[in-house]
């Protein structure tokens, strides 16, 4: 094979080969070794490529030189990685041409809403059979049972709150989703936020047994944000931190401010958000911002959880272009630190 070919391979920006017609691959660029191995070059097709649907598709364009296209699956050391495999005729150097095009992140978007109808479809399955069941229970046997028709009524009406958040909470999730590469513009004052969530949130506490320490120094904190979105982000951690956190008892809401914050490279602020319960174990910090994961499913929906308020947090805390951390210790707390710049957006990152 000519060294123009060779120089041709080299420069197309996905891995590639070239097979001719006595089946041996005769020029490959640096990419595809990298995916299918060193010193490939001079060897049949079918020992280096090996899956069944692209030796197939190979085979068929050989035979009538129409194109094909097929998957190969491999694995980058990280995680299970999927390719797009387009075969075509090369007719001026009688051999024909694979292009292999990373399609992983296109198959993860699928899994996600295979997994987010399926999780949706659970979580409202679970009510509705409640509910469906005790009506029949009213129409029947309990239809002259008082105590029993208004504990039922009672369970009932949980079952139907649940199913209300859990709608309310989609749609939360899914306005985020959609303002997330928008800035906001508004100038907020990041302390009255703080401020109107815990006396909001002060009978829930008294109810708890939970008093709030807070440590908001002085002077105020003036920042870009939309102030819905973060007080929904404060109210969803500090709500939190009281129902998951009770038995410490207290919780602090700490606000701390750098004029260049180590995780932004900017001016910032950083809002931690502290209880002294029972902690959470490690195994299950990395995932606790997914939609519906739960680090324990019984008490989160006991206490009425939807399992999509940390992932809301989340959106909400990249559109503002922030970070969240969550450390935690069993036996000894939870921490949930937000970081958000205090700098004003500028024309180049504002996409």
């Amino acid at each position: 094979m000519s060294k123009a070919l060779s120089d041709t391979l080299a420069a197309v920006p996905l891995p590639a080969l070239m097979i001719d017609g006595t089946e041996r691959i005769v020029a490959a660029n640096a990419a595809v070794r990298v995916l299918i191995g060193q010193g490939i070059e001079g060897r049949n097709y079918v020992t280096m490529l090996r899956q069944p649907a692209v030796i197939d598709a190979v085979e068929a364009v050989l035979r009538d030189s129409r194109p094909r296209e097929a998957q190969y699956l491999a694995n980058d050391g990280v995680q299970d990685t999927t390719f797009q495999v387009t075969v075509r005729v090369v007719a001026d150097h009688k051999a024909i041409m694979l292009c292999f095009l990373d399609v992983t992140h296109v198959e993860q978007a699928g899994q996600m809403r295979r997994d987010f109808v399926a999780n949706v479809s659970h979580e409202l399955r679970t009510p509705l059979t409640a509910l469906m069941g005790f009506i029949e229970t009213l129409r029947g046997p309990a239809r002259d049972d008082a105590a029993a028709r208004d504990r039922f009524l009672d369970i009932m009406e949980g079952e139907a709150g649940r199913m209300n958040r859990l709608v309310g909470d989609l749609l939360s999730l899914s306005r985020v989703e959609g303002d997330e590469r928008v800035r906001p513009r508004d100038t907020v004052n990041l302390t009255d936020i703080l401020s109107s969530v815990l006396r909001t949130l002060t009978p829930l506490a008294d109810e708890a047994g939970v008093t709030f320490d807070q440590a908001f120094g002085a002077p105020s904190v003036d920042m870009v944000g939309d102030a819905d979105q973060l007080m929904q982000v404060f109210t969803n951690l500090i709500e939190n931190a009281i129902k998951y956190g009770a038995s410490g008892g207290r919780v602090t809401v700490q606000i701390d401010r750098a004029r260049r914050d180590p995780a932004l490279r900017v001016p910032g602020v950083r809002v931690h958000v502290i209880d002294y319960g029972a902690g959470i174990d490690s195994i299950h910090l990395p995932r606790l911002t997914e939609r519906f994961y739960r680090a324990d499913s019984h008490r989160n929906r006991a206490l009425g959880g939807t399992g999509l308020g940390l992932a809301i947090v989340k959106h909400i805390i990249n559109r503002h272009r922030g970070r969240l951390r969550i450390d935690s210790t069993l036996g000894q707390g939870t921490q949930f630190t937000v970081i958000l710049p205090v700098q004003a957006p500028t024309q180049t990152d504002a996409g």
